[in-house]
């Protein structure tokens, strides 16, 4: 019984202070409302409305989660930039890297081709090519003109382990350019012979196939494998340039007059990168 009782007191205790403490706050409220706004008693007012009033607690947590937030934002947006200026750079440092090997390969090749020398009986200008166009790709501009000593119907060579090859001929010329045909080209002709046959005929461009070596005698004695070379009958390229390889001979047509071999040549027309253009001394 004793503790039912002191039990029913301490609950009545808790119930009176439930209805006086409101009373309590009020009368807090109401004098801090009636006190001046200044000094202590407003930092004392603004720490009380902070405690006791849940919607001050809610804005300001709610304030500093924003402004969490907008710092994070920022964080990202920055972050967001600098990899972008971090994948510029990289893209412009790799485009910086392919340019310096194509130049480094370009300076390799010409110091090759500065240290070749042609035939003493030769005399002429090496040039490096500039472009080629598109409609015409069987020839090539390169970037020495008349300004430089080239001619028009110069001879044009490669060079191929350290030997000249024949490349094509100048058909066009300005002041600081010119163009060359390709010995691949249908326009393309020179007297040639034989290595091994030492027969004489007229070699003629065929596009992407194999040249042709036309005007052969029926009883010719020409193979397959004799290289060829142009001959001294040519009024524009000098004797003895190899041009390339007799790769077959057609025999089939008994009412031919002349015989014709095709011929692979030597000069590869897709890797033209400089040539050593002949004046006509």
């Amino acid at each position: 019984m004793k503790k039912d009782s002191a039990y029913t007191k301490k609950k009545a205790t808790l119930k009176r202070s439930y209805k006086i403490l409101p009373a309590v706050f009020l009368l807090i409220s109401v004098l801090l409302m009636m006190l001046p706004l200044e000094g202590p008693v407003a930092s004392m007012k603004a720490l009380l409305s902070y405690i006791f009033i849940p919607q001050i607690r809610a804005a300001h947590g709610m304030a500093e989660y924003s402004k969490e937030v907008n710092e994070a934002i920022k964080g990202l947006l920055n972050t967001h930039q600098e990899n972008e200026m971090l994948k510029t750079q990289l893209s412009k440092i790799q485009l910086e890297n392919a340019q310096a090997k194509e130049i480094f390969e370009e300076n390799k090749r010409l110091t090759e081709a500065l240290h070749l020398k042609a035939p003493n009986k030769w005399k002429g200008i090496w040039a490096k090519t500039a472009y080629r166009e598109p409609s015409q790709w069987n020839s090539v501009v390169v970037d020495k003109g008349a300004s430089d000593g080239v001619q028009l119907r110069a001879a044009a060579v490669m060079e191929q382990d350290g030997h000249p090859i024949l490349a094509g001929i100048v058909i066009e010329v300005n002041d600081n350019t010119a163009k060359v045909l390709l010995l691949r080209d249908e326009d393309f002709s020179a007297v040639v012979y034989t290595s091994e046959s030492k027969e004489e005929g007229l070699l003629v461009g065929a596009g992407a196939a194999d040249l042709k070596l036309k005007y052969l005698p029926l009883l010719s004695a020409v193979q397959e494998g004799e290289s060829v070379y142009t001959s001294s009958s040519s009024s524009v390229f000098p004797a003895g340039i190899l041009v390339g390889k007799i790769t077959e001979v057609a025999r089939s047509n008994d009412l031919q007059s002349y015989l014709t071999a095709y011929v692979k040549p030597a000069a590869n027309s897709g890797m033209v990168q400089e040539l050593f253009l002949l004046t006509k001394e």
